[in-house]
């Protein structure tokens, strides 16, 4: 792709009193700094500011991103090497933040040249006999980044540029510059241009790159053309792909001025931060079931089952919580039926811990397993959520009197409760229990927690009295589960 821009975005508009002209550029005492001077000097404007540096970047404060800030000080192409799912993309963009709002180039520029600094023989040709009259247009900081993802058939005419063939037919000869239809690179000068999986790009085309990182020019066929190209390149690569599918030649990896390495969330806490801002939930989720999810993935992460080379994307736990909050819009809509003809109150989605089951079968296709666990996916899957569930009821109610749950069915009675079983119904099953008040201020549920998220509390209870073995559980040919008997 080239700019990435969202779609139906409206571009933003210029202020009017910006100066029009190279003289009136001038005199607003505008100064002309490369691209990289613009990125070191705003960093340390926000550096000195202590404002957030990298908004909506989570988990990298103290690891990956001073990294990055040492290698924009450094005024250093990069790198960033890591699995997937580690945010080296999300990251790549906002370096576009750290660009002046607004930029001047002269108008028509194909290039974005700057007025003071004009690139092609055309443009200086203009800027000669125009003077301080030269025409001035300006750019947003959003239309100076340019994008392509590697793959096998990118050629050299898509990055760098090719004879237009448009243009010989309309009477130019072979050698005029201006028959150059240039590519993205160079058509994000003065930007930021990122190569998205790097090693998968061809090595003969790598090459057309070297010139780019080092000399900052470009070669077309055999042009006679030397464009002082500024810009930032920034690429990102799997480690996996060194072997598997490609490599980044030894002189391309020579000239990137720093190599950074990105990582998962290195805590529960910041798995969970990342959850809650990336996931888009169209349901209530309670706090201790996104708990359970993000030990889970981490769980995953760290199992001998999966291929660790490949890795478990946070994008598992971010799909995991829009499943589980997916399943708890479901149920409330299949039960806004029976709710209308009996004049019971209508379920208000709020997801429940037994709604996560469901993501071991929708969620295995984004795991890589060992070869050796074939036809064993799921169960593995299942195993690592029961041992997440366990983990999180420990981790909240571990102290906590209830007996008054154990004592339910001392007497033989169950409590059934599954995917189509109305908050009312599960709370009727188990009336007043000794307790409840305070496992449901444990989980973060509050003083007056709704019908949903009390029934969403007590279906954890007892599943995690199930999982430490102080309760006994079936499923029925129906799919319901019965919470009864001794574990």
């Amino acid at each position: 792709m080239g700019r990435v821009t969202e779609p139906n975005q409206v571009l933003p508009v210029p202020p009017a009193d910006l100066p029009a002209t190279l003289g009136a550029l001038r005199a607003a005492g505008h100064h002309y700094r490369t691209v990289k001077q613009e990125l070191r000097d705003n960093l340390l404007a926000r550096l000195r500011a202590g404002g957030d540096r990298f908004p909506g970047i989570v988990g990298y404060d103290d690891t990956v991103l001073p990294e990055v800030e040492r290698a924009l000080l450094a005024g250093h192409d990069m790198v960033l090497l890591g699995e997937r799912g580690q945010g080296k993309t999300r990251l790549i963009r906002s370096l576009v933040a750290l660009l002046d709002e607004w930029t001047p180039v002269i108008a028509g520029s194909v290039l974005n040249e700057h007025p003071m600094h004009p690139l092609t023989p055309a443009s200086r040709a203009l800027a000669a006999e125009a003077g301080d009259d030269l025409p001035v247009a300006w750019l947003h900081r959003s239309m100076r980044y340019g994008e392509k993802l590697a793959t096998p058939d990118t050629s050299v005419g898509d990055l760098i540029g090719d004879v237009d063939p448009i243009r010989i037919a309309q009477g130019r000869t072979l050698g005029d510059p201006e028959t150059i239809h240039f590519g993205l690179v160079p058509r994000t000068n003065r930007g930021i241009f990122a190569v998205n999986e790097l090693p998968d790009l061809a090595e003969r085309i790598q090459v057309a790159l070297l010139n780019v990182l080092e000399e900052r020019d470009i070669q077309v066929r055999g042009y006679q053309l030397r464009l002082p190209l500024d810009l930032l390149l920034v690429a990102s690569a799997n480690p996996e792909d060194y072997t598997n599918r490609g490599r980044i030649i030894t002189p391309l990896k020579d000239r990137f001025g720093a190599e950074v390495h990105t990582h998962y969330p290195l805590g529960l806490e910041l798995e969970l931060a990342l959850i809650r801002q990336e996931a888009d939930l169209v349901a209530e989720v309670p706090e201790h079931v996104l708990e359970v999810l993000a030990r889970f993935a981490r769980a995953v992460r760290d199992s001998p089952s999966v291929d660790q080379r490949s890795g478990v994307s946070a994008r598992f736990a971010i799909a995991a919580a829009e499943t589980v909050a997916a399943a708890a819009l479901r149920r409330s809509g299949l039960l806004a039926a029976g709710a209308t003809t009996d004049g019971a109150r209508e379920e208000t989605p709020v997801a429940r811990v037994g709604d996560a089951v469901s993501v071991t079968s929708t969620l295995r296709g984004k795991v890589e397993f060992e070869s050796g666990e074939d036809g064993r996916e799921v169960e593995i899957l299942a195993h690592l959520l029961r041992t997440a569930t366990a983990d999180t009821f420990r981790a909240r109610l571990a102290g906590l009197d209830l007996s008054g749950f154990t004592a339910l069915v001392d007497d033989g009675r169950v409590v059934e409760t599954g995917e189509l079983v109305a908050s009312a119904e599960l709370l009727r099953q188990v009336g007043t229990v000794p307790g409840l008040a305070k496992a449901l201020d444990r989980l973060g549920l509050g003083d007056a927690p709704t019908p949903e998220q009390a029934a969403a509390g007590v279906e954890f209870v007892l599943e995690g009295l199930h999982l430490t073995r102080r309760l006994g559980k079936d499923v029925t040919d129906s799919g319901r589960t019965v919470y009864g008997g001794r574990g």
